[in-house]
């Protein structure tokens, strides 16, 4: 009788460190997917922001800023149905003297303008600093100053 109740004890241990290993594995298969979404997450942010950085910074050429138009016209327009990756454009503190043609909101934008004549055009002769803004949630650029640069 002793030896049958050992066995029981025995047995009820094993039971109970399989349940465990169980539950350690299940935990960690849970997290491991969590990790690798926010890993996946970031790496899509980054490569959305990637593209617009390259036309951040001072003295930034008109060409490159009309480039940087389309670019984000061309990127509103395929993200159309998802309004975290719509980039608003701004002006700050530019005249006519320093645009070509309609010079685009210096307020916040409502939305995000599908079309080069919204904004005119950069003078190509001038000089501009490029500012993004990102969301503070997603983390994607939702907002692009256009300056004269100093």
């Amino acid at each position: 009788m002793e030896n049958a109740s050992k066995a029981l004890i025995i047995a009820g241990a094993i039971l109970l460190a399989i349940l465990i290993i169980s539950l350690g594995i299940m935990i960690y298969n849970q997290a491991s997917g969590v990790v690798d979404s926010n890993a996946m997450d970031e790496a899509a942010v980054t490569s959305f922001n990637q593209k617009f950085r390259q036309y951040e910074g001072n003295n930034i050429r008109g060409s490159n800023v009309n480039a940087m138009i389309d670019t984000i016209i061309q990127n509103n327009l395929s993200n159309s149905d998802d309004p975290s990756k719509q980039i608003k454009i701004m002006s700050n503190g530019l005249t006519t003297a320093d645009w070509n043609g309609t010079l685009y909101p210096t307020s916040e934008p409502t939305q995000a303008q599908t079309s080069t004549k919204d904004y005119g055009e950069a003078l190509t002769g001038r000089s501009y600093k490029i500012t993004f803004t990102p969301d503070d949630k997603s983390g994607y650029y939702t907002k692009c100053t256009i300056e004269k640069a100093q």
